[in-house]
């Protein structure tokens, strides 16, 4: 019964994450809500299953049901002999003979008895529970209603890598429209300033939204979004160095406004490069519901 009240619960807790709220969002893709309702609503109803089953009353007596149902009966070679069970307990019988004892020599070696055929099935353990590492099914349900752990934040990116732009341009990118500041997404600003050999962003004001990660370098943080292509298993950070405003506390969610300082170097150096914008304003924002790109 309680591992099938484990199942009701491990089932709520996916619902509650995908079907009842977007907190599914802080650990995968939008397009595996479906999936969590279903593995939720498959996990409830399994455990209600179980559990109307184990509620359902037994069949045949309390003695017969701690060994499967119907008593034991052991066979005999001739027709129609009585039952042998227990001859001592019967009037007129005589006793079956008793086990041989061990040899002296045979004693005190840690050998095990071989246990007679009238004890055989009458010693062992009747606990039939479950595996205690079954309770570790408990871990993500507390986590989950009491914990809700956020989606990934700076702690995170400061310790993950950012894979490398690439060397070679692209002409895939469509030009900037209108005079104001142009909302993008963090990874389209770093595909622009990196592969577009039109430099689409130059001059041109931007927002981008995203939460800042502190920088070793003197004068600059990082506005980031973490981009992930199933959960947050496989997340890695997008990164744009902000020059020109304070940095407001790790971890804060903002709207930074800017423009692009474009790269004086001819050839991609190695390792990680960050591209870079000058900041001209900035305002804190909640957290979006959907924290990945």
């Amino acid at each position: 019964m309680t591992q099938n009240l484990i199942l009701i619960m491990l089932g709520c807790a996916v619902l509650r994450i995908s079907a009842f709220s977007t907190t599914y969002l802080n650990y995968v893709k939008p397009g595996f809500r479906p999936f969590l309702i279903g593995a939720g609503a498959v996990l409830m109803i399994l455990g209600v299953a179980g559990l109307i089953q184990a509620w359902r009353p037994g069949k045949g007596s309390p003695g017969t049901e701690a060994h499967g149902g119907a008593p034991e009966h052991h066979a005999h070679s001739g027709g129609g002999s009585p039952d042998s069970r227990d001859l001592t307990a019967e009037p007129g019988r005589t006793p079956s003979p008793e086990p041989e004892p061990e040899p002296e020599h045979d004693r005190g070696r840690g050998r095990e008895r071989v246990r007679h055929p009238r004890e055989q099935g009458h010693g062992h353990d009747h606990a039939h529970g479950g595996p205690r590492v079954a309770w570790l099914m408990c871990l993500p349900v507390f986590a989950i209603f009491m914990i809700a752990p956020p989606a990934l934040g700076s702690f995170a990116a400061a310790r993950s890598e950012t894979p490398p732009p690439r060397s070679q341009a692209l002409t895939a990118f469509t030009p900037l429209s209108g005079d104001g500041p142009v909302d993008m997404p963090v990874g389209e600003f770093i595909g622009r300033a990196w592969d577009d050999d039109s430099r689409s962003l130059t001059g041109r004001a931007v927002r981008l939204t995203g939460f800042v990660v502190p920088s070793k370098k003197k004068g600059q943080w990082y506005v980031t979004r973490m981009q992930i292509a199933c959960c947050a298993a496989d997340a890695f950070p997008l990164k744009v160095a902000v020059k020109g405003i304070q940095a407001p506390p790790p971890d804060t969610w903002v709207e930074v406004t800017g423009t692009w300082i474009p790269q004086t170097f001819g050839k991609m150096p190695n390792g990680v490069v960050y591209p870079q914008l000058s900041g001209t304003d900035l305002v804190k924002v909640d957290t979006p519901d959907e924290p990945y790109e």
